[in-house]
């Protein structure tokens, strides 16, 4: 499995047990989502390896106390602690209306509601305090806030977003 076709659900954060049970931290809203789960993937040395649960459960909210198959003894787990975990894209819940997974929207056209298509967008930015939609327009890419406001219409139809910007905003990189 290649990581691009898959999603960052979390990291193991600690063992939990001395039979090799570990806790993994789910950076998700609905964790209840993810305790059926058979496997998940591992990034060990920059490779996805897949491992197998044979039990889990939600530990604290936050966490799924998991118990991989072959892995029985604090010596096993503490060779994952630390790791990334990732699951396939195709396991993402479908979000509808104006929500949206950062990866589905790259590609979208950008429409501003008075400015008409101001370019496509490149991807989202969610590193400094305030996530932001990188879009490109001939050589200026153009920095627009997430913000719900901003946002009238996700149309996965047509592969687009319809926005609702600031006057003066996008002529700032134009």
């Amino acid at each position: 499995m290649r990581k691009k076709d898959c999603f960052y659900l979390g990291k193991i954060a600690k063992k939990y047990s001395f039979k090799g049970e570990v806790l993994v931290y789910l950076d998700t809203d609905e964790p209840e989502l993810y305790t059926e789960l058979e496997s998940m993937f591992v990034e060990i040395n920059g490779h996805l390896v897949p491992f197998f649960i044979e039990k889990s459960s939600i530990h604290r909210e936050k966490f799924l106390r998991t118990q991989f198959e072959d892995m029985d003894s604090e010596e096993d787990a503490d060779t994952i602690v630390g790791k990334d975990v990732y699951l396939p894209l195709t396991m993402l819940p479908k979000l509808e209306g104006n929500k949206f997974y950062y990866h589905e929207v790259v590609g979208f056209d950008a429409i501003d509601q008075r400015l008409g298509n101001f370019g496509t967008i490149l991807r989202i930015s969610d590193n400094g305090v305030q996530a932001l939609f990188e879009v490109q327009k001939d050589d200026a890419v153009i920095l627009i806030p997430l913000i719900d406001e901003f946002i009238i219409e996700v149309n996965r139809e047509n592969k687009s977003i319809l926005f609702n910007t600031p006057e003066g905003l996008i002529d700032l990189y134009l």
